[in-house]
């Protein structure tokens, strides 16, 4: 009993949704889905449908893309279930997202945690959801300022756009809300007395934010709220996605996990040496062990052995 974990697998691009449909069968091991699988409630669908066939036990946090309402998307004559056409923003899509993990018996961060059992363990699977207040900036850069600095460097995420933060009035209120409801929860796994592994599509700390073609985009990566999260309660393993930067790090003795597929330009470098969505799969549980030097490995092709320190 292994547990791996993906993010970001964005299957409305069509060689992500062949590698999608590509995972070989776990039969006796589980997979997180760490967020981003795609905009449109089809597409959880899909995704459940497909990786519930081929694990165990299926865990899925919601990342940006899936709260997203694209204009115009919402009706389609030839959408056989009708249910899934709503014009649902904010909070209202993510209990859609909710709805459809339910059917499919994949666990979310509305569900109990749970226990793994499994090589690694034991450990408490905690997926949480906390969204961002924009907090990731520089310290002379005000809140009220902070898409404008972005926009210096012509950076504005679609986010703004096409993420509603419904009945929030603003993303920061809904995030703040989130965080204190996840804050909540993990106190009370803390106290069970076990490690936890810590499951967020959002980074939990600023520094684990590296982007180099657009490091403004730090702004919509997570919350500084986060940011002792992982020894305050006990974390083995934070799992997270968002950066389409895939790495493992070791903060404090934790191991940070970025597990992101990413768009299809992004892992190509992976195809041309043979290696496909099984390679990058990460295992988390046992997982890696922490080498001596405790550096970050940038795991651009996935497999251990194709890494480099650095």
């Amino acid at each position: 009993m292994r547990l791996y974990a993906i993010a970001d697998l964005h299957i409305s691009y069509k060689q992500n949704l062949e590698a999608l449909h590509e995972i070989t069968a776990h039969p006796e091991d589980s997979l997180i889905l760490c967020g981003d699988v795609g905009e449109r409630l089809e597409h959880l669908v899909e995704a459940f449908k497909v990786t519930t066939s081929l694990f165990k036990q299926v865990f899925w946090v919601p990342g940006n893309h899936e709260l997203y309402t694209l204009p115009g998307n919402q009706k389609h004559e030839d959408d056989s279930d009708k249910e899934l056409d709503k014009d649902l923003r904010g909070d209202f899509k993510y209990q859609e997202c909710i709805r459809i993990a339910n059917e499919w018996g994949v666990i979310t961060p509305e569900d109990e945690f749970v226990k793994w059992e499994g090589e690694g363990g034991p450990a408490l699977i905690c997926p949480i959801f906390t969204l961002y207040d924009y907090s990731f900036r520089p310290a002379h850069v005000s809140r009220a300022g902070a898409l404008e600095w972005a926009m210096e460097e012509n950076v504005y995420a679609t986010d703004e756009a096409l993420l509603h933060p419904d009945p929030y009035e603003t993303r920061d209120a809904w995030c703040e809300a989130l965080v204190a409801k996840a804050e909540e929860r993990l106190e009370a796994a803390v106290s069970r007395g076990i490690p936890l592994i810590i499951v967020n599509h959002w980074p939990l700390r600023e520094d684990l934010v590296t982007i180099p073609s657009v490091p403004r985009f730090s702004l919509w990566c997570g919350t500084t709220l986060t940011e002792d999260w992982h020894t305050r309660f006990n974390a083995k393993v934070v799992v997270t996605g968002h950066l389409h930067v895939r790495r493992t790090d070791w903060i404090d003795g934790v191991r940070f996990e970025e597990v992101s597929l990413g768009y299809p330009r992004q892992w190509q470098a992976a195809k041309d040496k043979g290696l496909g969505v099984n390679q990058l799969l990460r295992e988390i549980l046992p997982g890696i062990e922490t080498p001596e030097d405790g550096k970050t490995i940038w795991r651009h092709f996935g497999i251990p052995s194709d890494h480099k320190s650095g």
